[in-house]
């Protein structure tokens, strides 16, 4: 079982990103008729919806893409930033989508920013509970700290709505703002489910993690 675990675990994550990867790599080689750059998309964006103070940046990786409303940012790797792409386009908006979200008050990205200071206090007390109820065969502290690291399962599981609902914002406004035609658009929606699966990969990916110690912990109180 927990071999099993670990081995499902690192191909559901490994295959999303093989999509992912796989995708991206199709869609960056086709350009946009529009011909505009990853920036230029989401200054049209940002524009449209008087996000004007919104900085657009580009930083160092590959789709280490991010948007930060702390500093009230659009983060773009270099081929989004420069790129003039499906696959930019695609990302640009999407990042923008998350700009829109804060602008509306969409309900479960507030969320998810007030679980992450308390996700990642809760994941390192978990994993020290968990490590010392093993060592010590202690029940309540192994469940103490399985509730604690399962907060990381919540934070996942409010995090897909959001990443959805960014593209949803990010395909319709590009279609209704001209950025790209019907025909592109195809293309947009492909590149960012792939995107989107990657979440949907990482919450399995964690819950078989959470099953993995549970059957470590219960297979010694057995032993």
């Amino acid at each position: 079982m927990d071999v099993i675990c670990i081995i499902v675990a690192l191909a559901i994550t490994g295959l999303a990103q093989l999509i992912l990867t796989i995708k991206y790599a199709h869609y960056k080689k086709i350009e946009i008729n529009s011909g505009l750059t990853g920036k230029e998309v989401a200054e049209k964006i940002l524009k449209e919806h008087d996000l004007d103070d919104i900085k657009i940046n580009e930083i160092s990786g590959n789709l280490t893409d991010h948007y930060n409303n702390s500093d009230r940012s659009v983060n773009l790797s270099k081929d989004i930033y420069e790129g003039t792409s499906i696959a930019s386009t695609a990302v640009a908006a999407h990042e923008c989508g998350h700009a829109l979200q804060y602008q509306d008050g969409y309900g479960p990205i507030k969320l998810r920013n007030r679980l992450v200071p308390i996700v990642n206090i809760g994941n390192k007390i978990g994993y020290i509970a968990i490590i010392v109820s093993l060592a010590a065969s202690l029940f309540e502290l192994f469940i103490v700290g399985i509730v604690l690291i399962s907060l990381a399962v919540v934070f996942q599981l409010v995090t897909l709505p959001c990443e959805f609902n960014a593209s949803k914002r990010a395909n319709k406004v590009i279609l209704e703002m001209g950025l790209i035609d019907e025909a592109e658009q195809k293309g947009t929606k492909s590149m960012l489910r792939a995107a989107a699966f990657t979440y949907v990969a990482g919450l399995f990916s964690s819950i078989l993690q959470i099953l993995r110690l549970v059957y470590i912990f219960t297979g010694r109180r057995r032993d």
